[in-house]
């Protein structure tokens, strides 16, 4: 497994520091390039740019993602680091001259971390201890190779002496890392499951990103998580109607209409008409919708 070290901003690491987010959107605004070098899991620290050469704190990889920047920030908020949408697209022209300001659709790479932590400043790891200065985006190590494991091994340390996690945090990232997402957080829950499902609707096909939404099967107010197997990519409309309880999905994985629909509001034919169609599903099995959650909703929301 590998560790990478990114390099990052020093005024978005101190914003996100003072939030302490469950998640942030390392983004980075050339939007062509796709990040393959971590599994999910793997460590991915930030360091900050030149002349402060000091790894100042991380998080754990969940998801990358190549997303318009008015995605990213529906999904992330304030956890891009940033106080606005405004102030976000300020900052993707200052690295990339010549884009306008107003372009929401251009494409930033969005990598997905759970878990961030951010050292105080008497903790902050001089490169110079490790590998020297770093140059462009970032570099990874094997973290079964003498540097890489010395670096993680200082990174442990740095968190286990930082202050203690809030009542009901947890950690379970800190021992060695193995690939496996991490649990996923709100924003990061949207982005992953708008990308498996292929960016269209699992029961219309519409591709049009503005009115598709990651709708949980099992909401978390009702003990759902952000999970992939607990999400359905929704058109919006679909997605509310949903959520009442006039449309489910069965466990073979078809489209249902509840006859209520028709009598509430004497109309509905357009989604009579979608009644046992087969849904888009994600490529990975094991993405795709638990049965168990399906019979959650049938069972407690569906009206029948």
């Amino acid at each position: 497994m590998r560790l990478y070290v990114g390099i990052t901003d020093y005024d978005w690491f101190w914003y996100l520091k003072a939030l302490q987010p469950d998640e942030v959107n390392f983004w980075q605004p050339g939007g062509s390039r796709q990040f393959r070098t971590l599994e999910p899991g793997g460590p991915f620290l930030f360091q900050l740019h030149s002349p402060r050469n000091f790894i100042v704190g991380g998080g754990f990889f969940a998801h990358f993602s190549l997303c318009p920047t008015i995605l990213a920030w529906e999904a992330f908020g304030v956890k891009n680091g940033a106080t606005s949408l405004e102030e976000m697209r300020r900052r993707i022209e200052k690295y990339r001259p010549g884009q306008s300001e107003a372009d929401e659709n251009h494409p930033i790479g969005c990598i997905i971390l759970e878990q961030p932590f951010f050292f105080e400043q008497d903790q902050w790891i001089a490169t110079a201890d490790y590998f020297g200065r770093s140059y462009g985006p970032g570099r990874s190590f094997d973290l079964r190779a003498e540097t890489g494991a010395a670096l993680w091994k200082t990174v442990r340390e740095r968190v286990a002496a930082s202050a203690a996690p809030r009542i009901g945090e947890e950690r379970p990232m800190f021992g060695d890392p193995v690939p496996v997402r991490p649990r996923l957080g709100q924003g990061s829950f949207r982005v992953v499951v708008t990308d498996i499902y292929e960016r269209r609707c699992a029961i219309t096909r519409e591709r049009v990103l503005p009115v598709l939404e990651a709708a949980h099967i099992k909401p978390v107010k009702d003990g759902g998580r952000h999970e992939t197997t607990n999400g359905l990519l929704l058109r919006s409309d679909i997605h509310r109607l949903f959520d009442r309880g006039y449309v489910t999905v069965t466990p073979d994985h078809r489209f249902r209409v509840s006859r209520k629909l028709k009598e509430d509001f004497h109309n509905g034919e357009e989604y009579l008409q979608l009644a046992g169609s087969e849904l888009w599903l994600p490529r990975a099995a094991d993405d795709r919708p638990n049965r168990e959650f399906l019979e959650w909703h049938a069972d407690l929301v569906f009206r029948g």
